[in-house]
Formats: C-alpha cells, sequence, structure tokens
C-alpha cells in the first residue's frame, strides 16, 4: 500500500493533544511497518525535526494560508500527485472530496454536542468548521477510529455510522514518562523556580477544561489544611488563567501559593509530572485524557473526572471527583495528600494501568485497519 496521513499541524512549536498522538502513531508505525510505503502530508512551520524521512516514510510540506485552504484544496490535490491508495486524517474531519479510500480518527464530537461555542475566538471558528465539515464528509468516511467506548457510544448517537465501522483504538503514553531521578529533574525545576511540592494542574481557555472550578476547588482545599501545597498551573494560556484568578479576589496568602508558569515544551512534561506530589485532570468532557496516564507512568497520584471517558482510562487507579463540585475537588485533594499510605497506593496502581497501554499496540492496530479498508476497497 501506498498510505497517507494527514497531519496537518505537526509541526507547530507548541503542541496539543491532537498533534502528540499523530506523533506517537508516525513514529511507531516507522518502527513497525518498513514494507508498505507512507507519505506524511505536514504544514509548514518550525518544528520540522520531530520527525525524519526514513527509507519508505516520506514527508510532504504543504503551504496554505487558512486550514480550511490546506485540507479541501491543497491536501487532495498532493494525494493525487503522489498516487496514495489510503488517507488517514487524524484530527477530525477530512476533504469533502476524496479521491481514495478514507480513515479518520474522530478523537471527540464536542463540537457537535454543545450548542453555542464559549471558547476564545480561534476554537469557536475551529469547532464551526468541524461541525459543517463532519456532518458532510461523514457518509464518504470508509473507516472511523475513536479513542475510547466511552467516545463511541457518543459518535454512535450523533452520527450515521454502523458500529462494525467504528473501532476504538486507544491512545498510550510516551516512553520518556517514566519514574525518574532527583539529578534528571532538578534543571526543571530550577528552570521555572518550583516549590519543593507542589499540585499540578494545565490551565486551559477552553470551557471543559474545567479551570474556573479546579481554582476555586484548590482555594477551598487550601483554607480548609492547616498543612497545605502550592498549585502549579503549566499550559499556553497564561493571559487567561491570571484573569481568571484575578476574578477570584485571592488573599495575598493563597496568591503567593499559585504559580503560572506558561507553555511546558512536551520533552520537559516528564519532569515536570515527577516533581508534582498529585496532578489534577479535572475536566469536564475529554475522549480520552492522555495526561492521566502520563502522569500515572511518572510515578505521580492522580485525581480526575468522574465523566466521559476519565473513569475508562484511569482503570480504578485515580480518585474520582465530580468536576462541577468544587467541594468534591477540594475534598479529592485533602484525601490524597493527607493519608500516605492511600496516597502510595494510587501510585502503584497508576504504574500498573500506565503500562496497559502502548504505542506500539496502537500503531499495529491502526495498521490493522489500514490493511482491511484497503482490502476492501479493491472488492467494490
Amino acid at each position: 500500500m501506498r498510505i497517507g496521513i494527514e497531519a496537518q499541524r505537526l509541526f507547530r512549536k507548541k503542541k496539543h493533544g491532537l498533534e502528540i498522538v499523530a506523533l506517537e502513531v508516525i513514529r511507531h508505525l516507522q518502527l513497525i511497518d518498513t514494507e508498505n510505503e507512507y507519505v506524511i502530508f505536514v504544514r509548514k512551520d518550525v518544528d520540522s525535526d520531530c520527525i525524519q524521512e526514513t527509507a519508505n516514510f516520506k514527508i510532504r510540506q504543504i503551504s496554505a494560508n487558512s486550514f480550511p485552504e490546506w485540507e479541501q484544496i491543497k491536501l487532495p490535490l498532493a494525494v493525487k500527485k503522489e498516487k496514495i491508495d489510503l488517507l488517514h486524517c487524524t484530527a477530525n474531519t477530512a476533504p469533502l472530496f476524496p479521491s481514495v479510500p478514507i480513515i479518520l480518527t474522530l478523537h471527540d464530537i464536542i463540537f457537535l454536542e454543545e450548542t453555542k461555542f464559549r471558547g476564545n475566538y480561534y476554537q469557536n471558528i475551529g469547532n464551526i468548521y468541524r461541525r459543517l465539515i463532519l456532518n458532510w464528509v461523514i457518509k464518504k468516511i470508509k473507516k472511523v477510529v475513536t479513542v475510547s467506548n466511552s467516545e463511541k457510544d457518543q459518535i454512535l448517537k450523533h452520527l450515521p455510522i454502523q458500529p462494525s465501522d467504528l473501532s476504538v483504538v486507544y491512545n498510550a503514553a510516551d516512553q520518556s514518562f517514566k519514574k525518574m531521578t532527583t539529578a534528571e529533574t532538578d534543571q526543571i525545576k530550577n528552570k521555572y523556580n518550583l516549590p519543593d511540592k507542589f499540585i499540578l494542574f494545565f490551565g486551559n481557555s477552553a470551557k471543559k477544561k474545567n479551570t474556573t472550578e479546579t481554582l476555586k476547588g484548590y482555594i477551598e482545599y487550601f483554607q480548609s489544611n492547616q498543612s497545605k501545597l502550592p498549585l502549579v498551573i503549566a499550559g499556553a494560556f497564561e493571559e487567561y488563567i491570571n484573569d481568571e484568578l484575578n476574578a477570584l479576589n485571592l488573599s495575598a496568602e493563597v496568591k503567593s501559593n499559585i504559580f503560572v508558569i506558561g507553555y511546558i515544551p512536551f520533552n520537559e512534561q516528564p519532569a515536570l509530572y515527577n516533581l508534582a506530589s498529585l496532578f489534577l485532570y479535572t475536566s469536564k468532557r475529554e475522549s480520552f485524557g492522555l495526561p492521566i496516564i502520563e502522569s500515572m507512568a511518572c510515578g505521580t497520584a492522580v485525581i480526575t473526572s468522574q465523566t466521559s471517558s476519565m473513569p475508562e482510562v484511569a482503570g480504578g487507579a485515580a480518585v474520582l471527583i465530580d468536576p462541577s463540585n468544587k467541594t468534591s475537588i477540594s475534598e479529592g485533594i485533602s484525601k490524597v495528600l493527607t493519608d500516605d499510605t492511600y496516597r502510595q497506593g494510587l501510585i502503584e496502581s497508576g504504574f500498573a494501568r500506565a503500562s496497559a497501554f502502548s504505542w506500539e499496540n496502537t500503531a499495529r492496530e491502526l495498521l490493522k485497519i489500514y490493511e482491511e479498508t484497503f482490502a476492501q476497497s479493491r472488492l467494490q
């Protein structure tokens, strides 16, 4: 087969979940498949060294003025030019007029469920585009892949897909997410001037990430415990986080115990997890929740939500809370940090849970789907 993989935003400097998943899939396909030919279609950007060409993996950089132009015009033309047999689109949408069979990774359909968008301008435009495109293109997709059984159920409720055409392929944590020594983490601790012990949270302006309620939960924990840990907030939305903190009218004591450190590059995240005493993943809605198992693989206890895919991914190895209830968040934090035996049990069960996921298994399952879809298309 000559397989195309759409990974438009792979070369962006500040990678988010979709780009990290695509990157890991490509890297592990390179390791396990030396027979088929691949063309990776990406948009030109600064981080072009994140993957390298190999004998059977070619990188094709395509310029465009906008996301729709890239996906709907430039990508289809490149697919024809490269004589692709099968195209895997990795980020929720695909060309409206495909010339080859398409496999679509549909990470989530949150943009279909929400009746109004309350993110920033970029997020809202992206969600509107996805909603318009997906409703048209879904009928032309040969196979849909999603990342949890929870999300599979949601997709079947909202889209005209046969269950036999929808597969679940789990994500995994990169091998760099592991227990590290103090010598290995000291550089990151010093770089960001981190406290000796802290709670970690990834802040985000997307409403589903639940930043405001999480902050309120932390404040309640801080006010109700004599012995308390500071909160470190990482993420690319520093201005938004600071605005949220200012709106809460924090006391000087609370404010001095909250550290906003900005975006953390992917290669620094394992050390950050290792340094944390507790990781908060209190989102309201996720299709998978990759940071849950990344934290577990690093030996850090996890608090996550009792909603959508998060209990499925956590697999009993995390504390589950109600993300809409600040007291539930506060009590979860106290439960973990005031009982060392309980916390150690979470760490040990977290290691076991994280080891159940593997990017190699993900790549092998996708390769099997490629082969099956290609074989079916040749019979039609």
